[in-house]
């Protein structure tokens, strides 16, 4: 039975989460050139992808980490900006045909199939360069942050720690048997590493301690999974309306996927043990966690 002060969690962070959205899109409007500044194409396909409807999930969780070691919001945004854009770009690339081959994405066409492969790709590219531009020209941040910034993104966005080793471990283990733990190694690279470095950010610009650090790694990286294991169950249960994307595409392309190995149930059981490592991991902080805990918990429960 859920208890009144979770309803008010909830509201709370359902209203943090808009607040958030709406205070990234205006700072990605600002950064991310106009459709009608040339080269066009390439920044309508940039613009088409970033401002597809997304959760901001990235944004919002380095955000809550960040206000919660005391960090002020206007050191935060652009480095919160520059980890969507990142995520934006991988998203482009994943869809194209060489990839994970999708034409719907946030429940509207792909990048490449509204603009064509080369300009999905350029738009990624760009998206991904601008990214470090922004963190590197944040005046609001000392030089060392925006160098160990500039570090953390680029670890976990590439390789061998990062998501692109994840997407070609991914790609290398279609349409043969993988086990429980290679799954996990595809997942903390691909989806996990942005999202742990997301939360990470918010500590290093607070300048938090080692010690509070790697506490938050811990946690971010429990969440990372836990949004992997919710978006294999969402891929199996979820409609195309609800999700943005097609659903059942990972069967179809035979991916390797925690429904695959453990059942529906059995994934749904891992899902909520995750859930409670990383909520195990919020009690070394001596900050107020409610809103990371709630994030945690709105991850367990979302629906898209």
């Amino acid at each position: 039975m859920t208890t009144p002060s979770e309803i008010s969690l909830e509201i709370s962070l359902r209203e943090f989460q808009l607040e958030t959205q709406a205070l990234i899109d205006a700072e990605l409007d600002r950064l991310i050139p106009s459709e009608s500044t040339s080269p066009n194409t390439v920044h309508s396909a940039m613009r088409w992808s970033v401002f597809a409807g997304g959760k901001r999930f990235r944004p919002i969780l380095l955000r809550a980490v960040g206000e919660c070691f005391g960090a002020s919001i206007s050191t935060l945004v652009r480095t919160a900006c520059s980890v969507e854009m990142i995520h934006a770009y991988s998203l482009i690339h994943d869809d194209l045909p060489s990839m994970d081959d999708d034409d719907l994405r946030r429940g509207r066409a792909t990048c490449h199939i509204r603009f064509g492969e080369a300009a999905a790709i350029l738009a990624g590219d760009a998206l991904q360069t601008l990214a470090f531009k922004t963190v590197a020209e944040d005046e609001g941040l000392a030089a060392t942050q925006r160098l160990r910034l500039v570090s953390e993104i680029a670890t976990a966005s590439g390789t061998p720690s990062g998501m692109v080793a994840g997407q070609a471990l991914d790609l290398d283990a279609e349409y043969r048997t993988v086990g429980g733990e290679e799954l996990e190694q595809i997942h903390r690279l691909k989806t996990g590493a942005l999202i742990t470095t997301s939360a990470r950010c918010g500590v290093i610009i607070a300048n938090a301690t080692d010690a509070e650090l790697l506490a938050v790694t811990e946690y971010a990286a429990q969440l990372g999974l836990l949004f992997q294991i919710t978006d294999d169950l969402l891929d199996v249960t979820a409609s195309a309306e609800t999700l943005g994307k097609t659903p059942g595409k990972d069967v179809r392309s035979a991916k390797a996927t925690y429904v695959n190995i453990h059942g529906l149930d059995g994934a749904r059981h891992l899902a909520e043990q995750v859930h409670a490592k990383s909520l195990a991991t919020l009690k070394q902080l001596k900050q107020s966690t409610e809103r990371l805990h709630a994030i945690a918990d709105y991850i367990l429960n979302r629906s898209a």
